[in-house]
């Protein structure tokens, strides 16, 4: 999708209405940036990385949250997100083995919460209730949503999240735009948030995912983005392209590896002759599956033909 809203590819139906989950965080996080935010609480690069991402709860990841609660002047315990263990099978292991109870902060949705919750802070809205529909911050991420994906806010679907956060729901072309526009930087806000994120991949996942490898892999060509149930988003800012797929069983494992199918099919038709660093991200493309020998007993194969305009 570009920005101008021309879809100029896709597979499978571009009407698709889904979740956008955490896919959708930089967008909720527009309003605080548009409205403020970063010179009211003194907000960095990296606090607002961590706020568009979904993290490991290592320990940089705490730190950065920590930063977040004393920039706003909030407690732990009003983020309403809740604990849980770490998205990182090795963080979440060491958690086991340390006895760690996980607390708001280890919730890979703490950023996005702190950042609501500066949201609310600086309109001198009530901080009770600020993750759900009706409260004056979700009524601006709606709005925010409307301006960037182009769905109007009456014809928005909404649920609720995993961390208990309003979620809303899009045709994977509304998601497309809204990443096409993340990636041209089409506001002062994106361009902050954009550049933030890919500044701090970091921040945005952390050790070995894929939105992370992927930023640092691709400097400053792509913003990729997770969401739970099977959901990627990405733009790639030099292209002017957004991009958003969903794996329809919610499958998380295949879809970081269709997201790279999708990736290498967009820039060999767009930018065949560009100097892409490929093979940094090799072991997306086709992984083995291998018994408890170690014997190949299969592979992931991305089984979707991208139809160009």
């Amino acid at each position: 999708m570009t920005t101008e809203g021309t879809l100029v590819a896709h597979a499978g139906d571009p009407e698709l209405v889904t979740y956008w989950r955490s896919a959708s965080k930089p967008f909720q996080l527009a309003p605080l940036v548009e409205d403020g935010g970063i010179e009211r609480f003194g907000l960095d690069q990296e606090m607002l990385a961590l706020a568009c991402g979904s993290h490991n709860a290592e320990s940089e990841h705490r730190v950065v949250g920590a930063r977040w609660l004393e920039a706003v002047g909030l407690t732990e315990d009003q983020l309403s997100c809740g604990g849980h263990p770490s998205l990182w099978p090795e963080q979440a292991d060491r958690m086991i083995r340390e006895g760690v109870t996980p607390t708001p902060l280890w919730s890979n949705c703490s950023g996005k919460h702190a950042g609501l919750l500066a949201l609310a802070r600086l309109h001198d809205w009530p901080t009770d209730g600020y993750e759900a529909t009706g409260h004056p911050v979700q009524d601006r991420v709606a709005q925010s949503i409307a301006r960037y994906a182009g769905v109007p806010v009456e014809q928005q679907v909404w649920g609720v999240d995993g961390c208990t956060a309003a979620a809303v729901a899009l045709p994977l072309v509304a998601m497309a735009r809204g990443y096409a526009a993340l990636g041209a930087g089409e506001t002062p806000a994106l361009a902050v948030l954009r550049d933030a994120m890919m500044a701090w991949p970091m921040m945005v996942a952390g050790s070995e995912r894929l939105d992370t490898l992927l930023m640092a892999a691709w400097p400053g060509r792509v913003v990729a983005k997770i969401g739970a149930e099977g959901v990627f988003s990405a733009a790639l800012p030099t292209l002017g392209l957004g991009l958003s797929l969903k794996v329809h069983d919610g499958d998380m494992r295949c879809a970081g590896y269709a997201l790279i199918a999708l990736l290498d099919a967009v820039v060999a038709r767009f930018d065949p002759s560009g100097d892409w660093p490929m093979d940094e991200l090799a072991r997306w493309r086709s992984p083995k599956i291998r018994n408890t020998r170690g014997v190949v007993t299969g592979s992931y194969e991305p089984r979707l033909t991208l139809r160009f305009a």
